[in-house]
């Protein structure tokens, strides 16, 4: 924590511009060695903060770049140190020898993170928003970006400040209690103690179950294309991808192996799958890819059952029983009958309580694909994200919180068994410290006094 730091921050590789930054107590006096203003008499050593400066890197004599540089004072900055950012050109060989001088002057090279750790350590941010930062750059689509710039900005970190005034509220009675157990004073009233363990008990609860969806739009919704031999999946598959991605033939059992894509629609990765037609078959190899189809159902968040929109109801329907079956109850089923250009008779309308929605379409003229895309977006539910609900998408999260909810039944068993203040101090304590390595911030036995001393009064 006491070295200046310096790393490139742009991405790898030959650009317009490159920015390289400096993050420490030394900061401005090594890029003052190095950095030459156009301007005479500007001191760089105690610079105006938050300005900018153009002048020239130097090796000596030898001008390796003009650039602008940015001066950062702390604590206002990222890190919560002085920070300077030079802004070059582009050139791998400029990016290259002006870090070289920076290291030469003083500074060394960033460990990866090390910024955002920094940022972290100085108080400018608690661990979730830290992770948010590396979900942010990694956003692939618009909601991606919604769940983590909400995080970044507290948004989550703002929901479990709430848990947390509350179990200190919590621990606070139950340890005032401890300290005057002798004289049989009972301090915290259990029903009130038992409606605050339901309401966070009821938080814990949304936000774990926010992890579902959060998860899979972090890392793309995966949707699985399923279906009899021949009903138009990997037409399908390509209709979406306005690309030939499957190979199409009128041959059963073409598609031997699942092929996956992703494709973005109203700001929502989905990942597309192609899985083989499933039928009985004696070929080995298709045998292995129909396997893999119910591995890749199991994996999916919404399943398009494909039908043929000549098949009979009867048909249909027993197939959708089939298919329902292996899914089980946590996936999203979208009945989708193709081939309506080639329909003999009118579509066949199934009324089945399995299916989320009903869709019909032709792959091969790619009608109704839009619609059929709408439905699958619908079917998320992501009004949440509009409405700027917390939704978690770390799996570190949803562990932390499925532990403190553990904890927190065990409280309220505790409580019904009439269990001694002890045992129950350190179930809530285990909630805490679950909570806390979310934000990386415990509640201090410090806290607790503080919280006792200054709502109650004992003795004066």
């Amino acid at each position: 924590m006491n070295d200046t730091i310096c790393a490139i921050s742009t991405a790898q590789g030959n650009g317009a511009i490159a920015i390289i930054r400096l993050s420490g107590n030394a900061a401005f006096k090594i890029t003052d060695k190095i950095f030459h203003p156009a301007k005479a008499n500007i001191d760089t050593i105690n610079p105006k903060p938050n300005s900018i400066i153009f002048g020239t890197i130097k090796n000596n004599n030898e001008i390796i770049d003009e650039v602008l540089v940015s001066f950062f004072k702390s604590p206002n900055t990222y890190t919560g140190e002085d920070i300077v950012e030079i802004s070059c050109h582009g050139s791998l060989y400029i990016q290259q020898k002006i870090l070289q001088l920076l290291i030469k002057s003083g500074a060394r090279t960033a460990y990866p993170g090390e910024f955002t750790q920094r940022a972290f350590l100085n108080g400018k941010m608690d661990l979730s928003q830290a992770e948010a930062v590396a979900d942010l750059i990694a956003s692939s689509s618009e909601a991606a970006h919604k769940i983590a710039i909400n995080q970044m900005r507290g948004g989550f970190s703002n929901e479990l400040a709430k848990l947390r005034d509350n179990l200190l509220q919590f621990i606070s009675l139950i340890e005032l209690e401890l300290d005057f157990g002798e004289e049989d004073v009972e301090f915290a009233d259990r029903n009130d103690l038992l409606n605050l363990i339901g309401n966070i008990e009821n938080i814990i609860t949304k936000l774990i179950k926010s992890f579902e969806l959060g998860n899979v739009i972090k890392n793309g919704v995966p949707v699985a294309i399923i279906g009899k031999p021949n009903v138009g999946k990997s037409t399908l598959l390509n209709a979406i991808l306005n690309e030939e991605k499957a190979i199409v033939s009128h041959i059963a059992g073409t598609t031997r192996d699942s092929i996956e894509d992703t494709f973005n629609y109203n700001g929502i990765t989905f990942r597309f799958i192609d899985t083989a037609g499933i039928r009985e078959t004696s070929d080995t190899i298709e045998t292995l890819g129909i396997e893999r189809t119910f591995q890749k159902i199991s994996q999916a968040k919404i399943v398009l059952a494909l039908f043929d929109a000549n098949d009979s109801r009867e048909k249909i329907n027993t197939d959708l029983k089939l298919i329902a079956e292996k899914t089980g109850d946590n996936k999203i089923i979208i009945a989708v009958i193709n081939k309506i250009d080639t329909a003999n008779n009118s579509i066949v309308k199934i009324d089945n309580h399995l299916i989320y929605s009903q869709i019909n379409i032709s792959a091969k003229n790619k009608d109704n694909i839009e619609t059929l895309l709408d439905k699958i977006t619908d079917s998320l539910n992501l009004n949440q994200i509009d409405n700027n609900d917390v939704i978690v998408s770390n799996a570190r999260h949803f562990e932390a919180l499925t532990l403190a909810l553990d904890a927190l039944t065990r409280a309220k068993e505790g409580i019904n068994n009439s269990i001694s203040n002890d045992f129950l101090a350190m179930d809530i304590r285990e909630v805490i410290h679950h909570l806390a390595g979310i934000t990386g911030e415990e509640i201090s036995t410090d806290e607790i006094l503080g919280n006792i001393f200054g709502q109650f009064c004992i003795g004066k």
